[in-house]
């Protein structure tokens, strides 16, 4: 089987690799002239390590990646610290795979490089999608240079403004969620040693949070800071911000965050769109994964997973459904809609969350914390996340 799939992000070549194992013919088409990932960092939870160590890219994994010791809450104006819950053995103990902080071109970097490995010419830089054609038996995908690619099937891992997905259902209709994000990598040895924690760290506030962990074996720490804001609505990675101006976001905000925020290397700002889920991503012998489809706010840090589990099922699919490519889409949509479904849900139920008016003074916020962060609840939210099996859900 010949597949196509547009985009050369994480979910596209978890894909592609995916696919290839299970002998398909994969083409992977990326409208850039260099392969490089932007943003900053990720995070890994056991659910996505499954389908990366099914692939056999576990040792590449490690060798650049963090693993801290588990999840702290603070509260924004004190620094109270509350344990959220334990990581590394825990989480091989609880869940069979670790929890995993890295570099996201890390990744990147690790999927292309074994993409590669097993079939030079699978990925196609400069390609940029202009439109797609389908008959009963194939999809011819026509690019802006004029080139064109035949296979039986096309897939759109071309993110959150994806082509594909607008060719096959429409413009979507994004809404702006009424918060800004704040990304930056941080060395370090610039930090003090009370603040170059192998946990990650939430902080949480009145109308805004803060998140950072350990990058790159602890060499770097990653700082994630959104803010409720209405005067910033550009949806891109790439935007430049000042530290004057993040600082001004946090202002009031315990001295530990300023000083995290002092020593980010370049302060990157984008505004957070939320989008409804799709009831559908499949289209006869096309179909979308990862932000294509279900893109979601940041608050459940499941973003990268769930495209790679997206990636991962559909390889599954159409192992298992080889000669009706149609129904093999159509099997892994009913496979992924529900899970992907709720956790876009749930990402915005996090948001009022982190940031409830309730923290606004330290008494209210232990018992708020108290209340919201119980064993039980905690459990309840990430549990069912974590244990997710890529190689058992049902097709």
């Amino acid at each position: 089987m010949k597949v196509l799939i547009v985009g050369a992000g994480i979910g596209g070549l978890t894909a592609a690799l995916a696919l290839q194992e299970r002998g398909c013919d994969v083409q992977v088409l990326e409208q850039a002239a260099e392969l490089r990932e932007v943003g900053a960092g990720l995070q890994l939870s056991p659910n996505g390590l499954r389908p990366l160590y099914g692939l056999g890219l576990g040792g590449s994994l490690r060798a650049c990646a963090s693993e801290p010791a588990g999840k702290n809450i603070r509260l924004w104006s004190t620094g109270q610290t509350w344990k959220l819950f334990d990581l590394g053995a825990t989480s091989v103990e609880q869940y069979g795979y670790p929890y995993f902080t890295m570099h996201r071109a890390k990744l990147h970097q690790v999927l292309a490089d074994a993409l590669r490995a097993r079939k030079r010419d699978a990925l196609t830089l400069a390609a940029k999608c202009v439109s797609y054609a389908q008959t009963d038996d194939g999809v011819a995908l026509k690019l802006a240079d004029g080139r064109e690619f035949h296979a039986d099937l096309l897939i759109g891992a071309d993110g959150v403004h994806s082509r594909i997905r607008e060719q096959t259902f429409g413009t979507d209709q994004p809404k702006f969620s009424g918060c800004l994000a704040w990304r930056g990598v941080i060395s370090m040895d610039s930090l003090p040693q009370h603040l170059r924690s192998t946990v990650g760290t939430n902080w949480v506030g009145p109308g805004a949070h803060v998140i950072h962990y350990p990058l790159s074996g602890g060499t770097l720490m990653n700082f994630v800071g959104i803010v409720e804001r209405d005067d910033w609505q550009i949806e891109s990675w790439t935007q430049k911000g000042t530290h004057q101006e993040c600082h001004a976001d946090f202002a009031g905000w315990h001295d530990d965050v300023h000083e995290l925020i002092r020593n980010i290397e370049v302060p990157y700002k984008w505004a957070l769109m939320a989008r409804d889920p799709m009831p559908q991503w499949s289209s006869r012998r096309v179909t979308l994964l990862g932000d294509a489809c279900h893109p979601t706010l940041p608050f459940l840090a499941q973003g990268a997973v769930m495209a790679i589990e997206d990636g991962y099922i559909l390889a599954r699919c159409l192992e298992k459904y080889a000669s009706d490519p149609a129904l093999a889409l159509e099997k892994y949509q009913e496979a992924r809609i529900e899970r992907t479904t709720s956790i876009v849900l749930r990402s915005s139920e996090n948001r009022r969350r982190f940031h409830n008016s309730a923290l606004a003074s330290a008494a209210g916020a232990a018992a708020y914390v108290d209340r919201e962060w119980t064993e039980a609840k905690v459990r309840e939210r990430y549990d069912w996340l974590f244990r997710y099996n890529v190689d058992e859900v049902p097709i």
